[in-house]
């Protein structure tokens, strides 16, 4: 895609990676919408010339809201990225993280389908236009502290791949982003050293999405060992590694 020239709403962009590829296209030449929850961060990221918009994902009249502000003020919006989305620790021997798992998928999964909804009638009568979601390389290669996120990142996988097929030939394109664990602050870098560094991940992702064609999966180098593991052989051994990370829920030092 030509990531100069596009008008672009990403839902979930107050912070962290989605904040970065907000500046990121404006750099670039292309008008950004920022949706998010709350009314602070988006005034802040207002004054950076961002146009901004309350979004609530879980919530369907805020979404149907939202929509109808962006279309009434940028009726030429050609791209929407689905960055919406919760981590959240978990141990399944716990009866009470049920919450956590209608969490996860209310905002991770449905809060993707709600987004993608509203806007597809739009870019289907514009005939042309991007959908990129925002998967996870722990949706092909599980985080055992985190069952409810893997499960829903693979199922926008899925999603993400039936959608392209059934809009196939209308014009809009759906890809589908794939982070590995990046560092958005300097403490998540102290934390995990493996962490791809924000600005690194960014800049490779810019390149990717500006390829023609634009990949049905935009994969950093990093996270090829996540996505290719089961076809590598290496699936189990990587999964049995990141096992060990089961100490850091409560009781299971």
């Amino acid at each position: 895609m030509d990531i100069s020239n596009r008008t672009v709403f990403i839902a979930g962009a107050t912070s962290g990676i989605g904040l970065e590829l907000a500046r990121r296209f404006a750099t670039a030449g292309s008008t950004v919408i920022v949706g998010g929850r709350r009314a602070d961060l988006l005034e802040r990221i207002g004054t950076e010339g961002f146009a901004t918009v309350l979004l609530d994902v879980t919530d369907q009249g805020s979404v149907e809201r939202a929509r109808d502000t962006i279309l009434a003020d940028h009726p030429d919006l050609d791209t929407i990225v689905t960055m919406s989305g919760v981590m959240i620790l978990e141990d399944v021997r716990d009866p009470g993280h049920f919450d956590v798992t209608q969490q996860t998928i209310d905002i991770n999964l449905l809060g993707t389908i709600r987004v993608i909804d509203a806007f597809t009638p739009h870019l289907i009568a514009r005939g042309a236009g991007t959908v990129v979601t925002v998967t996870s390389g722990i949706g092909f290669l599980p985080f055992p502290p985190m069952p409810t996120y893997a499960a829903s990142k693979a199922a926008v996988h899925a999603y993400s791949e039936a959608l392209r097929v059934q809009l196939d030939g209308t014009g809009v394109e759906v890809a589908e982003l794939v982070p590995p664990a990046v560092a958005t602050t300097p403490e998540q870098a102290k934390l995990n050293p493996r962490a791809l560094p924000l600005a690194d991940f960014a800049a490779e992702v810019m390149d990717l999405l500006g390829a023609e064609p634009t990949p049905h999966e935009v994969l950093v180098k990093a996270v090829l060992m996540h996505r290719w593991a089961e076809r590598e052989g290496t699936y189990d051994e990587l999964v049995a590694q990141r096992a060990q990370a089961l100490s850091m829920l409560p009781g299971r030092k």
